[in-house]
Parts: structure tokens; C-alpha cells; sequence
């Protein structure tokens, strides 16, 4: 499997060798591009790791990348810098699919720790995404009644129930029952009922609830920590 890579956008030439230069320094593996549409063509969803995204850029901006970005089978997670930090800018850019928003000037350390953290939730969701192609290849094994079945087996119906719902014999939701076990490769149903929520959850990278808006300027930085969540830290400078 390719090494963990850290993707950089950033028009800015020396706050790319900057980057490039620390995070050579603690042997990560790292690609810069000068430009959104640089990096879209040629990133590959394929290759783990994350990006660090600058977000006001000429021509398409971070925000636009983070909207393509999402789109993806598998989104990278996106650690969005910015020279302009409101908490208004942290929240479009969560709302936009970025996992952490870092002002600059950022601390050394605090960007290399942030990196680990999106490459351990980067490689919690390629998991995820090979456990749902898992499920849903065998899922697609299934014959239209076993699948009316089994959506009914989720649903928590007894066999009397199946049978008498779908006008058959219990004998008849025994032998489709077996069949679904078999193909989906489960002992329980509880296991079926992983694999079927794994086909059916949304889609992996999918934004954040935002945070409430605001209007004032990041005293630090803000970053997105679980769905639904956004932390300030150090506080907020109200605008002159």
C-alpha cells in the first residue's frame, strides 16, 4: 500500500518550500501544486493521506476544491490554512468538507500533529469505504425477493411475519433466509444489519454540522473536531 502523502495547494511559492521543507524534515512524503486546478487533475483518490489547503487563491479557491473534494468516492480529509480566519471562514470551510481550519502564522507542531490525526481518520474512512464495497457487491447477489427479505429481517419482522407480508409459506422465508446468510457471508443478524447500514449511510466525508456563525476574527485557529462540533481556541477578537 503507497505511503500516507501530504498534499499541498498553495499559490504562495515559499509557504509551499516551507512546507515541503518541515515536512521533509520528519520524513513525511509530501506533493506541492501551485494552484486548485493543479491538483485536481492530478490527485489520485487511490493514494492515503490528507491536504493542506490554502484557501483564498487565484482562480478556483479552497473553497471550490473542498466542494470537489467531497464529491469523491473517497474524500481526503483537508486541513484548510487561511491568512483571513473569522469564524465565519472556519464555518463555510467545515460546511465545505475541511476536518481542521489552522490560521496562519500557524505553529510548527500543531500542523504536523493535525496532519496525524487526518491521516488516522483518512485511514478509518478508506476502511469504511472497502467494508461498504464489500457489502454492497454482496448485497448485489441477492435475488429481488431475498432482498425484500432481508429489508424486512432489518426491520425487525419474524418469519410469520415475512411470510405473511409477502404471501408465502414460513418454510419459503427459512430457505431465503439461509440463502441471505450465506451470500452476505454473516453468522447473526446483527451482522446483517452492519452490512446494510454500511450501504446506506451517507456518504464518507460528507461535511460537518457547522457551528453557529460568527462574525469576529480567530484569535488562534478553529478547527472541526466530531460531526457537529467546532472548537475555538484561545478565544475570539471582535472586529475593529
Amino acid at each position: 500500500m503507497s505511503l500516507a502523502t501530504v498534499f499541498v495547494v498553495d499559490d504562495d511559492p515559499s509557504a509551499r518550500k516551507s512546507l515541503r521543507w518541515l515536512l521533509g524534515s520528519v520524513n513525511l512524503p509530501v506533493k506541492t501544486f501551485q494552484s486548485g486546478e493543479e491538483f485536481l487533475q492530478e490527485y489520485d483518490e487511490q493514494q492515503p493521506g490528507c491536504v493542506v489547503l490554502d484557501l483564498r487563491m487565484p482562480g478556483m479557491g479552497g473553497l471550490a476544491v473542498l466542494t470537489q473534494l467531497a464529491a469523491r468516492d473517497i474524500p481526503p480529509p483537508v486541513i484548510v490554512v487561511t491568512g483571513y480566519g473569522t469564524v465565519s471562514t472556519a464555518v463555510r470551510a467545515m460546511r465545505a468538507g475541511a476536518v481542521h481550519v489552522l490560521e496562519k502564522p500557524y505553529d510548527d507542531q500543531e500542523l504536523l500533529d493535525t496532519i496525524q490525526e487526518a491521516f488516522q481518520r483518512d485511514e478509518r474512512n478508506r476502511a469504511e469505504h472497502a467494508r461498504r464495497v464489500t457489502a454492497k457487491a454482496r448485497m448485489d447477489t441477492l435475488t429481488p425477493r431475498e432482498r425484500e427479505v432481508l429489508d424486512l429481517m432489518v426491520a425487525g419482522k419474524t418469519n410469520k411475519v415475512i411470510a405473511r407480508q409477502l404471501q408465502v409459506s414460513e418454510k419459503s422465508i427459512e430457505y431465503h433466509r439461509a440463502n441471505i446468510y450465506e451470500k452476505m457471508h454473516a453468522d447473526s443478524l446483527a451482522e446483517l444489519l452492519r452490512m446494510v447500514l454500511a450501504v446506506i449511510e451517507p456518504k464518507l466525508g460528507a461535511a460537518p454540522e457547522p457551528a453557529r456563525e460568527g462574525t469576529g476574527h480567530l484569535g488562534a485557529r478553529v478547527v472541526s473536531g466530531s460531526a457537529g462540533e467546532a472548537r475555538v481556541a484561545r478565544g475570539l477578537t471582535p472586529p475593529a
